[in-house]
This record gives structure tokens, C-alpha cells and sequence, in this order.
């Protein structure tokens, strides 16, 4: 019985738009928990089209070409709250991203492109595969650190690594400018190394200024859809062990230091308290005489 209602959405669907047809115009998209996914309209610049999103038969986002009417989740009509603050529609192409994809997200997203002289619909057939594991990863400074990709189906047209929004590294493109930003450069010159063939990301001897965002931006072959990925990465200070001897060093240095002073102080003490002649070992005698009349003259 459970199995009959999660299917009968597309029962209904396949029913609408014949089985034929939709084999034909659905784009499978492979996805992990804690993903986020783009859908590509594949329009340039915004030309007074209206660019509906379904999933399934609800609306979801909607956006009009005199930008007057604008929806996404709960703001559209009869929507439900499965997407609530989880929807994000681009103003000039109607791009549609959905984040943070969870197992309920799964099935069949429709974009409807309506214009004055044309119309035109694609399928995006959403399938939820395990978790993400581009979660958070620690390390400590001075270590080097991988940051591994999963292998995607369909996803061999580009990868694209961003730190904080910076563009570090991208597949295709050239090894030798694996950071295009300047300010990326002072950042991490000559400490990154990108996998040509998995696109892993590998930080060498980090700072703690390395920590953040890491996002990694896998688009489709065909470029109808792109899959984001997040990590984050905070790096520690050096490791407990250097500390350890460093202290050890200091210790030692200290101990040789006062040794060293103790040797000078008691070698100047016994070298001043040696008479140097016959008149200084007289002078350093106790005159009796003086005593006695020191003692005589008391009261």
C-alpha cells in the first residue's frame, strides 16, 4: 500500500504526458543527502518569458518575464511547506536551486519556459543515493589535507573548487593556473595540488587562515544541471607534540643558563676573597688594640 501511493504521482504523470514522451525529455539527475542542485533553464538574459517550476503537479517557483509575479515554496499557490527557505529562483535566467536535498526530495521537477511566440518544457528526474560526505573535516597547521570528490554519474563536463566564493581550481583548465585570483594566489601559492582525474583537492602545509568554506560545483555534460557541495575545513594549531619539545628546549636552555651563571659567581667570589700580598693579609687581620679602646670608651 505505501509503495502504491509513493509511485502513483507518477503513475498520474507518466498518464499526462505519455510514457513515450517523457522517456525521451527526462534528464536524470543522481544526488546525495546535503546536496544542492541547480536546474539549468538554459535561457541567457530574461526576454518576457514565464518560467513555471512543478514538483510533480505542484508549483513550486514561478517567475514572470515583467518580473511582477515572483514565487518560491509557500510564497506560490497550493504550495506545501517540503521546501520551505530551501528554494532560490535567478532573477534573469529562472535558474532553480533547490538546497540541502534530503530523501523526500526525489522524483520529478518540470520547468515550463511560456513565451508570446513559443513554449517549451523539460524533465528532471531527481534520485537520492546515500549521504553526502562533504560534511567537515579538521586538521592541523602545517599538515596537508585532501579534500576528496564522490564519483557522479554524468558529471565529467567540469568541476569547479571555490574557497569563501574565491575561484581556486577548475577541471577542465590549466594545471599551472589552478588559482586564477589574485588574492587566491598570496593565499595559497604553490600549496595546492587538483586531481585531473577525480578532481580532489589537496591543500599542502596549511594555515590556520585555510579554514572555511570549501564548495565544490560539479556541472552535467550537457550543462542542464550542476550539483554543489560544501565543506567545511578548520585547521588547529600546531601540533601538541612540537609544542611539547619546543618547551623541553627552552627547559633545557634555561637549566644550561643558570648552571653557567652559577659557575661565574662562584668562580669571581673565590677569585676576590685570595689576598694578593703580605700588606693585604695584614690589613685583613683584627687589630686588638682597636677593639680595646673601641671597648674602652663605651659608658
Amino acid at each position: 500500500m505505501k509503495l502504491f501511493f509513493n509511485t502513483f504521482p507518477v503513475i498520474l504523470f507518466f498518464l499526462d504526458y505519455g510514457v513515450s514522451g517523457v522517456g525521451s525529455d527526462v534528464v536524470p539527475v543522481s544526488l546525495k543527502e546535503g546536496d544542492s542542485v541547480i536546474f539549468d533553464t538554459g535561457v541567457k538574459t530574461k526576454q518576457q518569458e514565464d518560467i513555471k517550476w512543478y514538483f510533480y503537479d505542484t508549483r513550486i517557483a514561478q517567475i514572470s518575464g515583467d518580473l511582477i509575479h515572483i514565487c518560491t515554496d509557500v510564497q506560490c499557490k497550493d504550495s506545501d511547506e517540503r521546501f520551505r527557505n530551501r528554494l532560490k529562483l535567478e532573477n534573469q535566467t529562472g535558474s532553480l536551486t533547490v538546497m540541502n536535498i534530503t530523501n523526500t526530495d526525489s522524483g520529478l521537477y518540470e520547468l515550463k519556459i511560456i513565451s508570446s511566440t513559443s513554449s517549451s518544457e523539460k524533465i528532471f528526474n531527481v534520485t537520492i543515493n546515500g549521504v553526502s560526505e562533504m560534511k567537515t573535516k579538521s586538521a592541523k597547521e602545517r599538515e596537508s589535507v585532501t579534500l576528496e570528490t564522490e564519483k557522479t554519474q554524468t558529471l565529467n563536463h567540469g568541476m569547479t573548487w571555490y574557497f569563501n566564493e574565491t575561484l581556486i581550481g577548475k577541471i577542465p583548465g590549466d594545471q599551472s593556473k589552478i588559482c586564477a585570483d589574485v588574492k587566491c594566489n598570496e593565499r595559497f601559492r604553490d600549496r595546492l595540488k587538483l586531481d585531473l582525474q577525480t578532481g580532489s583537492l589537496t591543500i599542502m602545509n596549511i594555515k590556520t587562515t585555510d579554514s572555511g568554506l570549501y564548495k565544490l560545483l560539479m556541472t552535467s555534460v550537457d550543462g542542464s544541471f550542476s550539483i554543489l557541495r560544501v565543506k567545511t575545513l578548520s585547521v588547529t594549531g600546531i601540533d601538541s607534540g612540537l609544542s611539547l619539545v619546543a618547551v623541553g628546549i627552552c627547559a633545557a636552555l634555561l637549566l644550561v643558563a643558570a648552571a653557567v651563571i652559577g659557575v661565574v659567581y662562584c668562580s669571581r667570589k673565590k677569585h676576590t676573597s685570595v689576598p694578593q700580598n703580605d700588606e693585604d693579609v695584614n690589613n685583613s687581620q683584627s687589630n686588638p688594640e682597636d677593639v680595646s679602646l673601641s671597648d674602652a670608651e663605651l659608658p
